[in-house]
């Protein structure tokens, strides 16, 4: 996506009116564009060119971000795409830099001639400064000049047009009686006051000029059309007083309409500058991530320490970091040991520690000791670049329901010119006069709002994903904050997601008369030499209890099967029970044991000496700390929670049972889990949970896919949020963040909507047959620039949630299962009794066949049981299936 600011939009009609130009530019496939950050995604194979053409022929300024020539004509035309120009410098950068980096301002110098590393850099370097520029407050310090200095002029023409008429304040005795004096010092003040806010008659005629109307464009007809009716009765009255009218002239008085176009223009100008304050807090946590990127590094050259700017930094150099400095760059810690605070990239507020080996990360704050480190990534490529890139790219995406807004708006403002002037017409033909007829014309365009219809959407969205990102939850798209929070379905990947994803020892059993230390001391000694996973877990606890390591000759790995070697002359043995039997004999209690321990989701291994039994351990991947109370809180909430794993039916429904999931599919295949989502989605909206590459087709796949943030980069990658705590609770935390910002969305938008259809018709005059309600155009123009401040005031509300508070869940219950789809679900799945089966690898062969079939859409097979529980999507003969096991040499016995 190439992102572009735009310039010169002033409501939703203008964003509407560039969306739909831009998107009519050949080679153009989809079009975003932001009001609230002036921004504009554009996806499709088009040059920048284009795109800043056609912007710019629909009378609005645009410029590639990245280009420092951001002017309202042809900005950054003539900059080749994927260069911007040098801030301070003619010369271009090189052709092989990157979209939208420019190089280094005001060096001379080509970008390709620097490192890969150094443009990286600076490419970041600049694309914090595009987005410090793009979210910079600009509008509110030129507001209040405006608004100051029409207030400066509004209070003493308020004196005159409505002190001195309607409560008698004294006027100098110069103008007591002279009423043309009067009129043309009211004429002076508001043609001044409309010289100071002239950009709504700039932008509104630049629209209707182009045919495309804005909210400008009412705050200009309206204020334009008081401004010269009153001029023609300030003439009027004149000829009146010349001829010596006097009824005439003090009928004429009351016909003035000066000190409404004046109010317009300052009560419109009050309401874009709470607006546009409004709008700034609503981009605090993306401005607050920028401020937290280092300027300056500390890095070893020549053995030397020195210090230098970050976009200096180079991948493998080191840098070292001292007790209250913010670490510069992504890298690794080559030595000492620290407490690393890593609230601003996770929101968890608690210091973890750090040594040689661990990973730190760019932003995060050293509290107590000294660190020396190798930079792995630098510039664009840092965890906080990458966290801005996202935050800022979803603020670029619109969200599905904002398309019911955007259509509305773009026919919205030439309904409403419409709407004003059969107002005036119709008041015309009822005999009303013509300052009464045009009063509600005016009224109409002063009163209707396009913007609140526009920042409905928008603020609530930057908000929300502003909120998202200080708590490690990281929303890819607008869309993905919108949906996110309609799961119906969450499926749940087991190793790394649930559990912790390495191995731990659970249980320690020592059996005839051996000690549990004896145990473990001896298990240490023979898995050290081990290169299987589940010999780390017994090194781990050995080494935690701080057990002498001791020698194994002898040693042989017999694979699948356990270990074995000479200790101190003895024979060690130790592995799995059919490895161990030829070692030891084992007792039916021995053996029930460790039957006991494997229906709890462990994998028990025995260790024996001489052909005695020394023990059992027992090695799990163990639950995550918070995986039950994720898993509960989802459930409440009202949503499904599913379980897949390759593992074992048996091992799969422990771990499941010890989760408190909803349903386990077991012996999934990493290829295979892509086919259970596809499968699950027919049930209903479907969030897919994990971390790992083989995860990635399955969270594409996945109407929401959920990336752990301790996960593999492409898992990260094909997933529409983040969670960057690695917290399985940040789950049901996202939800309920996505649920409130839909209710803030659907709450803004009702306001927008009703405020007008409530607004106009009063504005229109069409209750005063009934009971005498006008609305003056004054409190008309009140009302359009409160609008849009209630809005926005309403969505920073979000900023006030709390994402982790259970209390409000709203606990919906599972739909029962009726008699008939009980019924329909039995025919849809049988149960094959089949004789062969040895291992895990039989499993995995009998599944792979049976679901090769097209009618088969999943198949749980267990070798312990002996069994296969098939589910059909369509009708397949029992020999068919039959014909399929058995050409992989297993027997068939029945199928039911």
């Amino acid at each position: 996506m190439q992102q572009y600011i735009v310039t010169g939009m002033s409501c939703a009609a203008c964003s509407s009116r560039v969306e739909k130009v831009v998107s009519k530019v050949p080679g153009v496939t989809s079009c975003s564009v932001s009001l609230l950050t002036n921004s504009m995604g554009v996806e499709g194979d088009v040059s920048p060119e284009q795109v800043i053409r056609a912007v710019e022929a629909a009378g609005y300024g645009a410029s590639l971000k990245g280009s420092k020539n951001r002017t309202g004509s042809r900005s950054g035309s003539g900059t080749q795409a994927g260069a911007g120009p040098q801030a301070g410098s003619g010369s271009q950068a090189s052709s092989g830099s990157k979209v939208g980096a420019g190089p280094q301002a005001g060096s001379g110098a080509q970008a390709g001639s620097e490192s890969e590393s150094g443009t990286a850099a600076k490419q970041a370097v600049n694309m914090a400064a595009e987005y410090e520029e793009m979210l910079q407050d600009r509008e509110t310090p030129v507001m209040k000049k405006r608004l100051i200095a029409s207030l400066v002029l509004l209070i003493p023409l308020m004196y005159l047009s409505m002190g001195h008429m309607m409560w008698g304040w004294p006027l100098p005795q110069v103008l007591e009686g002279n009423h043309v004096a009067m009129g043309l010092i009211q004429l002076l003040f508001t043609t001044a006051i409309m010289v100071i806010n002239q950009k709504f008659f700039i932008s509104g005629f630049k629209g209707l000029i182009h045919r495309a109307p804005n909210m400008d464009t009412l705050v200009a007809l309206g204020s334009g059309a008081s401004f010269v009716y009153s001029t023609y009765v300030l003439f009027a009255m004149t000829d009146a007083q010349m001829r010596g009218n006097a009824d005439a002239v003090m009928k004429y008085m009351h016909e003035f309409y000066f000190e409404s176009a004046a109010m317009i223009l300052t009560l419109i100008t009050v309401g874009k500058m709470l607006e546009a304050r409004s709008k700034g807090r609503t981009t605090d946590a993306l401005k607050g991530l920028m401020k937290l990127a280092p300027k300056k590094a500390t890095v070893v050259r020549d053995g030397e320490e020195v210090e230098v700017s970050i976009e200096e930094v180079g991948i493998d150099d080191l840098f070292v970091v001292r007790p209250g400095e913010n670490i510069p760059v992504d890298g690794i810690v080559v030595e000492g040991s620290s407490a690393v605070n890593e609230s601003a990239l996770t929101g968890e507020s608690i210091p973890v520690d750090k040594q040689r080996g661990d990973k730190v990360s760019a932003a995060t704050l050293n509290q107590s000791g000294f660190l020396k480190c190798k930079a792995t990534r630098v510039g664009e490529d840092t965890t906080l670049a990458q966290i801005i890139q996202m935050v800022s790219d979803a603020a670029a995406t619109k969200a599905p329901i904002a398309k019911v807004a955007d259509r509305v708006s773009g026919v919205f403002v030439p309904a409403v010119i419409s709407i004003a002037v059969v107002t005036v017409l119709a008041w015309l033909l009822s005999s009303q006069s013509i300052g009464f007829a045009l009063a509600r014309g005016i009224s109409v365009l002063v009163i209707s709002c396009p913007c609140a219809l526009g920042l409905a959407t928008p603020v609530a969205i930057m908000v929300g994903n502003g909120m998202g990102a200080k708590h490690g939850i990281l929303f890819k798209t607008a869309v993905s904050l919108e949906e996110t929070g309609k799961t119906e379905i969450v499926a749940l990947d087991k190793t790394g997601t649930i559990t912790s994803g390495e191995p731990k020892l659970t249980d320690l059993v020592p059996l005839n008369g051996t000690k549990e230390d004896t145990l473990l001391q001896l298990a240490y000694a023979l898995e050290q030499k081990s290169e299987h996973p589940l010999a780390k877990a017994i090194l781990d606890a050995a080494q935690k209890k701080g057990i002498p390591r001791e020698e194994i000759s002898d040693f042989k790995a017999v694979p699948g099967n356990g270990l074995a070697g000479t200790y101190k002359g003895k024979a060690l043995a130790g592995g799995n029970l059919k490895f161990i039997r030829s070692h030891a004999e084992i007792t039916a209690d021995e053996e029930s044991i460790s039957e006991r321990l494997a229906n709890e989701g462990k994998t028990p291994l025995f260790f024996a000496m001489d052909g005695k039994l020394l023990g059992i351990i027992a090695v799990a991947d163990v639950l995550k700390e918070d995986s039950r109370e994720a898993v509960k809180q989802l459930q409440i909430m009202g949503i499904r929670v599913v379980m897949l794993t390759g593992d074992n039916e048996r091992t799969a429904r422990a771990i499941g049972a010890q989760a408190g999931v909803d349903e386990v599919i077991a012996g999934v295949l990493p290829d295979g889990k892509e086919s259970v989502i596809r499968s699950l989605m027919k049930q209903g909206k479907v969030a897919m949970v994990g971390d790992g590459i083989n995860d990635a087709p399955a969270l594409t796949r996945a109407d929401i896919g959920i990336a752990i943030g301790a996960g593999t980069d492409i898992a990260i990658d094909a997933a529409d949020l983040v969670l960057m705590k690695s917290r399985l609770l940040d789950v049901p935390a996202a939800i309920r963040l996505s649920r409130a910002t839909l209710r803030n969305i659907h709450e803004n938008l009702f306001w927008a909507f009703i405020y007008n259809v409530i607004g106009i018709p009063l504005a229109a005059g069409i209750w005063y047959p009934l009971f005498g309600w006008k609305l003056n155009p004054m409190f008309g123009a009140a009302a359009m620039s409160l609008s849009s401040f209630c809005v926005v005031t309403n969505a920073l509300r979000l900023n006030l949630f709390q994402m982790y508070e259970t209390r409000r869940d709203k606990k919906i219950k599972q739909k029962k299962e009726t008699k008939q789809n009980k019924k329909e679900r039995k025919t849809m799945e049988k149960t094959m009794k089949i004789n062969g089966m040895m291992c895990g690898h039989c499993e995995a062969r009998v599944k792979k066949c049976l679901e090769a079939l097209p009618q088969v859409e999943e198949a749980v097979v267990s070798y312990r049981n002996g069994t296969a529980v098939v589910k059909l999507n369509g009708t397949i003969a029992d020999d068919v299936l039959k014909k399929t096991v058995e050409d992989q040499d297993y027997e068939v016995t029945s199928i039911e």
